[in-house]
């Protein structure tokens, strides 16, 4: 079973951490495992992930740059990029987004937001992708949902204040407003909203989503793009000679998956 949700990835730079490996799948969906094996001048890459929906995402990502090199990657069990792997659909027992419910094209926004390029073919596959097998539209529906449960929830706890309002719910908004944005009632949430039901979009559509969480994500960062890109964990406090650097958007992956697991679990601390 394992196999069917496995990718193999080749040429990888040996200058490329494990942890930076595993931090550019992570975008994809719940990694379960991860073999990397030296060869020659380049790693190889076994990633297993929980669900076989993560896997086909991984695959649109063959010739995407991590590092110095552009990695291949191919399906353990043979499955081609355009084969039919359904979505995850599985009923709810919690309110965390994960990335296997995602549409891929809002994956692919979060790649290109924290600074890894993305081609516009890769962008059009995702977006065939999720037209094919409706997942804005169930993906908007599940917002929807829980905008619903968490509305009703504060009117009936407004009578007893001794409840109050729980602290999973509290984290809950900050992570939705980043991807709802109060669609009922602002026009940029209506637009937001627009992006994941309309079927048509293009890919430019895509870079502007990429834009706005990269904004989101700096602002929660006080305004530094350093920070928001994660450099200063990487490369230590920022000096004031590197700002200019910092916001030129092709920030290292390294610190693409700064803050990758947390969005794999749920969507109360990603930026959108």
């Amino acid at each position: 079973m394992a196999s069917n949700a496995t990718v193999i990835v080749k040429n990888i730079s040996a200058s490329t951490s494990d942890g930076e490996v595993k931090d550019f799948f992570v975008f994809c969906g719940k990694v379960t495992d991860i073999k990397i094996s030296t060869e020659g001048e380049t790693k190889t890459a076994e990633v297993t992930f929980e669900k076989e929906t993560a896997m086909k995402t991984a695959l649109l990502l063959t010739n995407t740059q991590l590092g110095p090199n552009h990695i291949t990657i191919t399906s353990a069990s043979g499955t081609a990029p355009g084969d039919d792997v359904a979505h995850d659909t599985k009923e709810r027992d919690s309110d965390e987004i994960t990335q296997e419910e995602k549409p891929r094209a809002r994956i692919l926004a979060e790649y290109l937001a924290h600074g890894y390029v993305v081609g516009d073919a890769t962008i059009e596959r995702a977006i065939d992708l999720d037209t094919k097998h409706n997942v804005s539209t169930r993906f908007l529906s599940t917002i929807q949902n829980l905008d619903s449960k968490y509305h009703a929830t504060d009117r009936a706890r407004a009578t007893d204040q001794s409840y109050g309002l729980s602290q999973k719910a509290n984290h809950f908004w900050t992570g939705l407003s980043s991807y709802f944005e109060k669609a009922s009632t602002t026009p940029t949430g209506r637009k937001i909203a627009k992006f994941y039901t309309d079927g048509s979009r293009q890919v430019q559509d895509i870079h502007n989503e990429a834009r706005r969480l990269a904004d989101l994500k700096k602002e929660e960062h006080g305004g530094s793009a350093y920070k928001a890109a994660g450099l200063e964990r990487v490369f230590g406090q920022q000096k004031p000679k590197e700002e200019g650097n910092a916001t030129s958007g092709t920030a290292p992956a390294t610190a693409a998956g700064a803050t990758a697991p947390a969005d794999t679990k749920t969507a109360d601390t990603k930026t959108g």
